[in-house]
């Protein structure tokens, strides 16, 4: 079991990155804490988009940070980790120009994150972070890139149910048809 990213590791990681002027959205399990504006649950990695034009300078940067390549499944994105075992989760997109973004899948097809959906604001460890809007998780909960048929899981179900609980959202398929 890999080691967890607590609230200050993330903060630390995007603070280096955003020197740099690489751009980053929180997705995922920390994406919904930033949200929610508190951690909710333990984190084994960081979920983050970045601009594909940024990928070298996201390797670099946390390269500086002690983490190297873990997994490399470009175009689609890259884990890098450290010897701590925190783990790191690129998800690199390029914009369109109605501002939405589109994640490459390596099967070809395409992730694509709405205009609106990228512009949510939460709160990590005292800092302001970018991340996708309550109903773009949602939405990201069931939509995985490269896994076809993804069934979104326990851990997924209670993040969602937060979200619903929090903000109202209605939620998407498989999501609006269980009691959650």
């Amino acid at each position: 079991m890999p080691i967890m990213m607590h609230a200050a590791d993330v903060v630390e990681v995007i603070d280096a990155l955003e020197s740099t002027g690489v751009d980053v959205w929180v997705q995922g399990g920390w994406g919904i804490d930033a949200l929610l504006g508190e951690q909710t649950r333990p984190h084994d990695d960081l979920d983050v988009i970045i601009r594909a034009d940024d990928i070298e300078a996201a390797m670099r940067v946390t390269h500086g940070l002690g983490f190297s390549i873990m997994t490399d499944e470009l175009p689609q994105g890259f884990v890098v980790r450290d010897t701590a075992d925190r783990r790191i989760d690129f998800h690199p997109v390029r914009f369109r120009s109605d501002a939405s973004a589109v994640q490459q899948s390596n099967g070809g097809s395409e992730w694509v994150f709405s205009a609106p959906g990228l512009l949510g604001t939460g709160w990590i460890n005292g800092r302001e972070v970018r991340c996708l809007t309550p109903e773009e998780q949602a939405l990201r909960a069931t939509d995985q890139p490269g896994e076809p048929g993804y069934e979104p899981d326990e851990t997924d179900r209670l993040d969602i149910q937060l979200l619903r609980d929090r903000f109202g959202i209605a939620l998407p398929y498989p999501f609006g048809n269980d009691p959650i």
